[in-house]
């Protein structure tokens, strides 16, 4: 049996038990929660993971709803005691849920929540940083000024890749992607291709527009081009950024075959999904390529790296951070909070979780609806009319 878990107690006398397995940025979660009659705990122990064990004791005999994070192994055995004691609501504080056996909460009758509509422009800033910081070699000459190695200025000194009249390709050219692209034509004047399943018509428009107003007033304007294949977007992009999703067809999309076909001197970013890349094959190409340069913020086994990796100055490694701006993640806090509110308090599923705005603004009260709920339909929820 799992040792007892140390937790965090608000309003205990509220009708509807709902634990939190972490602490989460901001107070406003916490009230909507225990305005509406909620007892609220929030597991304290001083663990980055809970194990399935852990879970299992924070949910105990009694317990309606559960706020997860999508480092924890949500599946048969988590879903069947939150079910056992009466929950029908689970919330990853994340958009995507890879952690989540969807089937097995269909199984229990547990509706599934996630946080889109309002990770967008905080990850599309993310993966411009990235780019940004790997094209002008930022982390490899702070760490330079920080051990003292600055003696005077020097004419080869930390010489990186101008981004201005590159192109820019974007894999997965759906919101983050076409955010992150629309950042970079306008931002450093790129041109733009991109590879998608489905035409991105507002981000071509976008680009034709910019690149109207350059040539209006007198610039070179940029241009867009929608490659027929993904390996297109690899032979001719300067920076490349990832933004697929993450299934049996995504899995190592970048391998050692496709990363010979880029440029030597290019640019890989991933905020997507760490396994998208072959991270072993990185490690072997960023070791005989020494101006390829790669941004990360995912990785194939978080928390860990493949050995090497950590090694390679022509890396730019961030600890999966592409959500972390305050706005960002005290949204994704209140709307996991709400997924979880709203099952309990059987609201309707809102009609577009890709417009939240409504739940995040603070001067009002949230609409009476869970925000996203990934198995409305196989739970057979209502969708709301609001």
């Amino acid at each position: 049996m799992a040792k007892p878990v140390s937790i965090e107690v608000w309003n205990p006398s509220g009708k509807y038990r709902v634990v939190s397995t972490k602490s989460m940025p901001g107070t406003r979660w916490i009230n909507l929660l225990i305005e509406q009659d909620c007892r609220l705990e929030i597991c304290t122990e001083k663990k980055t993971i809970l194990s399935v064990e852990d879970i299992v004791a924070l949910i105990g005999d009694k317990c309606d709803g559960v706020i997860g994070q999508l480092t924890e192994d949500w599946g048969e055995t988590l879903f069947a005691a939150l079910s056992r004691a009466g929950g029908t609501a689970f919330s990853n504080m994340a958009v995507g849920y890879n952690n989540v056996d969807v089937n097995a909460a269909n199984k229990y009758g547990v509706a599934v929540g996630n946080t889109p509509g309002v990770l967008t422009e905080t990850t599309a800033e993310l993966a411009a940083s990235l780019s940004l910081a790997a094209a002008r070699r930022i982390v490899e000459a702070d760490e330079f000024m920080r051990a003292g190695l600055y003696d005077g200025w020097l004419p080869h000194l930390f010489v990186g890749n101008l981004l201005k009249g590159q192109t820019v390709g974007v894999i997965g050219a759906g919101r983050i992607g076409s955010a992150y692209a629309r950042m970079m034509v306008e931002g450093f004047k790129m041109n733009l291709i991109y590879y998608d399943l489905y035409q991105a018509t507002r981000l071509e428009k976008f680009v034709t527009a910019y690149g109207e107003f350059l040539k209006a007033n007198g610039e070179k304007p940029v241009y867009w081009k929608r490659a027929s294949t993904m390996d297109e977007v690899l032979r001719e992009a300067d920076v490349i950024s990832l933004h697929p999703i993450l299934d049996k067809t995504t899995y190592h999309l970048v391998n050692k075959e496709r990363l010979a076909m880029m440029k030597k001197e290019a640019i890989l970013v991933n905020c997507s999904r760490g396994p998208v890349i072959d991270e072993v094959a990185v490690v072997e190409h960023l070791k005989q390529n020494p101006m390829f340069r790669v941004g990360l913020d995912v990785f194939e086994d978080e928390p860990y790296m493949k050995p090497g990796l950590a090694d390679m100055k022509n890396a730019v490694i961030v600890p999966h951070i592409a959500s972390a701006s305050k706005w960002t993640r005290e949204g994704m806090a209140t709307l996991a909070a709400l997924n979880v509110l709203g099952k309990i308090k059987r609201y309707p599923v809102w009609g577009d979780p890709n417009r939240v705005g409504p739940f995040l603004n603070e001067n009002v009260p949230p609409p009476a609806a869970c925000p996203s709920i990934v198995n409305s339909k196989a739970l057979g929820l209502p969708v709301s009319k609001l």
